[in-house]
């Protein structure tokens, strides 16, 4: 596949994980998703033979999770530049593997936030899979709307609370259905309603095994696109974990959850330029090689201005990405308004490059028998994933 790249200040260093990882996702990502994403039944994606799992073991080998990690030795724009370029070159691979392999890691990075040794060690396991469990069935995206509002509730109860009780807090209720590896993880970052014992509702963040009693998990969700990210309900019956397990209190919960949703929505802004490129570098070859009316269709100049256009989208959204990375990166408190004009742009632009794609393809676009309609599928996934993009541009604007 014709891969043109417009990095003008790559290091050495920088070039050679970049090419690591994207053999990474040519020769693993691409082929594992393009399985996963044909199975019927999503049981058989996390089935005890599933290519999932070797997956997950590649990733941990390469050790690709910790090349822009705190403690990888690099400055914070080096950190934020190395992530971008590896985020792009996952989500070019595929989309939903690069969310199941990225989302893994947030019970730990949860845990060492805490600063508590005991806690630390107890969700470091690198082979551990996590989850984010924020979701609930009848809450989403109202959860990231009312986040930041003192003294203001989100309306309706909270389907999951954690309730203290001397020095323990116990769980009950459901996170919902869209909990990414939600059937699959052991351990997740948790972001619930608490009751502290003051008679308030308040919210708060904890780490939480789930391969403890009271833990059980739904089906997997069979859906549109990113078939191969496990997605699915967690139910907790009375689960009591140690108090030391809250890592982000009700007065640190608005500030801490909007931290972590500028670093989400920067990385799903970064994952989603992989997939928009992914979609154009399709359409480039394929236009190349059919051929109607006697030529490449690449010579039709209808053809030529649709493939511009997705050219001039990708490298917008790009510039767009790394952008906002960085200024997060070396800024703090850093500007959630910004990262989701990174996500929104980004997502938007691969749905919009991945649909025109698919018109270059004609009819063989519309067939399973070509990768342009899976890639379509997943970004369309992408708009409302991590916060609906409607949503998430009404709590942006009120930043500006």
């Amino acid at each position: 596949m014709a891969r043109i790249d417009y990095e003008a200040d790559l290091t050495e260093g920088e070039r050679s994980v970049r090419d690591m990882v994207r053999r990474f996702a040519e020769q693993v990502l691409r082929p594992a998703g393009a399985k996963l994403d044909a199975m019927a039944d999503p049981k058989d994606v996390i089935a005890r033979d599933s290519i999932l799992w070797d997956v997950f073991k590649k990733h941990r080998a390469l050790g690709i999770a910790d090349l822009a990690a705190p403690n990888s030795g690099l400055t914070p724009a080096q950190q934020a530049k190395l992530r971008c370029i590896i985020s792009e070159e996952m989500g070019w691979g595929d989309a939903g593997l690069a969310i199941a392999l990225g989302v893994s890691g947030f019970p730990r990075m949860m845990a060492q936030m805490s600063g508590k040794p005991e806690v630390i060690e107890r969700f470091s396991a690198e082979d551990c899979i996590g989850c984010w469990a924020g979701t609930e069935p009848d809450h989403g995206s109202d959860l990231i709307y009312y986040m930041n509002r003192p003294g203001v509730e989100a309306p309706g109860r909270p389907n999951c609370i954690a309730r203290k009780d001397g020095d323990s807090f116990v769980l009950s209720g459901q996170k919902s259905a869209w909990v990414s590896n939600g059937t699959i993880a052991q351990a997740a970052a948790m972001f619930c309603a608490v009751d502290m014992g003051d008679g308030k509702r308040a919210d708060a963040g904890f780490v939480v095994p789930l391969d403890v009693p009271g833990v059980s998990k739904g089906k997997p969700l069979n859906k549109i696109g990113q078939r191969a990210l496990n997605q699915g309900e967690i139910f907790f019956d009375q689960v009591r974990i140690p108090a030391d397990y809250m890592v982000i209190p009700p007065d640190a919960y608005g500030f801490a959850t909007e931290m972590i949703l500028s670093m989400a929505n920067g990385g799903m802004g970064s994952t989603f330029v992989g997939v928009a490129q992914a979609a154009l570098d399709l359409a480039i070859d394929y236009a190349k090689q059919r051929v109607q009316g006697g030529v490449p269709i690449f010579q039709h100049q209808s053809v030529k201005l649709r493939l511009f256009e997705m050219f001039r989208k990708v490298q917008a959204a790009r510039a767009l990405s790394r952008q906002v990375t960085l200024y997060n990166a070396l800024n703090t408190p850093p500007k959630l308004h910004l990262a989701v004009a990174s996500k929104v742009t980004s997502t938007n632009t691969a749905f919009e490059v991945a649909s025109s794609a698919l018109q270059i393809f004609g009819g063989n676009g519309l067939s399973r028998e070509y990768p342009i309609e899976k890639l379509m599928r997943d970004a369309r996934a992408s708009m409302i994933e991590d916060g609906c993009n409607d949503l998430l541009s009404l709590v942006a604007a009120e930043s500006l």
